[in-house]
């Protein structure tokens, strides 16, 4: 006897045996409606879910904005209603990215290859701003920042706000190049730390930090956001690399010698004065192997790095001032951070630190295989077949359901899971 799954595959076969026999014969497509929709009809996402709408197509990003979801596409972007997942609106568009944050947030959208772009409400599509010129656009929460050429040699780098479309500052850069276009192309900050069954962009668009630093021909140029002002040009040697993070720019030099690599980190104020530096901190700028070639940012989030020290425990770092803020074990592994929280995985549990108190203030057991991601409103245990939201000051349990369904979202009250082409709310309790 046929299992339940190959019985169903055989109704599928019979039943577009039979429409095609009947549109033959009749030229009427579908005359079974009701079969049709049992067939092609997905079983649930998630239990519990207030809504699951299924989607056009594989989405390439998934964001909240407001009381509106926003999907994005390949080469379009959608909205759905935060209520019931009504659809509001939908408009062609190679890349699409929230910026601002709850009722004062908005949508970005642009072609690929052209430049400027549009800022549209959430709720209704309504274009709120449009730009014409600019090749390469960062949202955050508090800014929309764009970057234009008019020459080779003529770039610069504008602030707006978001939902107001007012300029916040505007400063010239000098030549940038082309290697920056459309929406948060790579800055030389952290790579940020997301794993498991978690989109790395689930907790939403950033703060604006003090600095950015625009890459451009091995220099590094340093930009304060809060006057708009250019500060620094930093060149780093073979040896080198930069990154801007916490409001300082931290210089990693990795040396080979007796065959292995000797790090050491200095953390540099905007003027380029020395504020901390630290000896044997390897930040992973470098693969295992690679002659200490440093080719990709430190991990960390916002404005702290994670760091290893020579004895191989992991130690997370305020960027700012060079404190530490977590000292691990060679058990311990830190799977997420931000500027107030870390996930951390001992063993078979995972734990939630908390800087300001300097201890754990939640614990999970049994998770050895879990993920991790912090985002504003909760922290995601996540694992094939599992996904737990938690508070995170007390660790308090605001959603556990069993689910394969990858997050790509959280709000305020729920959050939002994809499995495949099908798109579900599950609202916290």
């Amino acid at each position: 006897m046929a299992s339940g799954g190959g019985w169903k595959g055989l109704w599928v076969v019979t039943v577009a045996a039979v429409a095609l026999t009947v549109l033959a014969t009749t030229h009427v497509w579908n005359p079974f409606p009701q079969i049709w929709s049992w067939i092609t009809t997905s079983g649930p996402v998630a239990p519990g879910t207030r809504w699951q709408q299924s989607l056009g197509g594989t989405p390439q990003s998934v964001a909240i904005a407001g009381d509106a979801v926003i999907v994005e596409y390949r080469t379009s972007v959608e909205a759905y209603g935060m209520t019931a997942a009504v659809k509001l609106w939908s408009s062609d568009a190679d890349w699409a990215a929230v910026a601002g944050k709850g009722p004062n947030a908005v949508v970005v959208t642009g072609r690929l290859l052209t430049k400027g772009y549009q800022v549209l409400d959430p709720s209704t599509g309504a274009v709120r701003r449009a730009d014409t010129v600019a090749s390469a656009v960062w949202t955050y929460q508090d800014a929309i920042v764009d970057l234009s050429c008019s020459g080779g040699d003529d770039c610069r780098l504008t602030a707006w706000d978001p939902r107001a479309g007012t300029q916040l500052w505007s400063v010239g850069t000098g030549s940038i190049g082309f290697v920056l276009d459309a929406a948060n192309p790579d800055l030389p900050d952290t790579r940020r730390l997301v794993s498991g069954s978690v989109d790395d962009d689930v907790a939403g668009p950033p703060v604006l930090p003090g600095l950015i630093g625009l890459p451009h021909d091995g220099e590094i140029r340093v930009i304060d956001t809060a006057t708009g002002r250019l500060v620094q040009t930093v060149r780093p040697a073979k040896d080198q690399r930069v990154a801007v993070v916490g409001g300082r720019v931290l210089t990693v030099t990795g040396t080979a010698r007796d065959g292995t690599c000797y790090y050491g980190v200095v953390g540099g104020s905007p003027s380029g004065e020395v504020v901390w530096q630290r000896d044997g901190l390897n930040l992973r700028t470098a693969d295992n192997g690679s002659a200490c070639e440093q080719d990709q940012d430190p991990a960390g989030g916002y404005n702290v790095v994670l760091g290893v020290d020579p004895y191989g425990r992991e130690v997370l770092i305020n960027g700012y001032d060079g404190r530490n803020l977590w000292y691990g074990d060679k058990e311990s592994t830190v799977l997420a951070v931000n500027d107030t929280y870390a996930v951390i995985r001992k063993g078979q549990s995972i734990r939630g630190f908390s800087f300001a108190k300097d201890k754990n203030v939640w614990r999970q057991d049994d998770r050895a295989d879990a993920g991790a991601a912090l985002t504003p409103y909760a922290a995601v245990v996540a694992s094939k077949g599992r996904v737990t939201a938690l508070g995170l000051t007390s660790g308090s349990v605001r959603a556990d359901v069993r689910t394969d369904a990858k997050v790509f979202a959280v709000g305020p009250d729920g959050m939002i899971l994809v499995a495949g082409r099908d798109m579900a709310y599950l609202p916290f309790a």
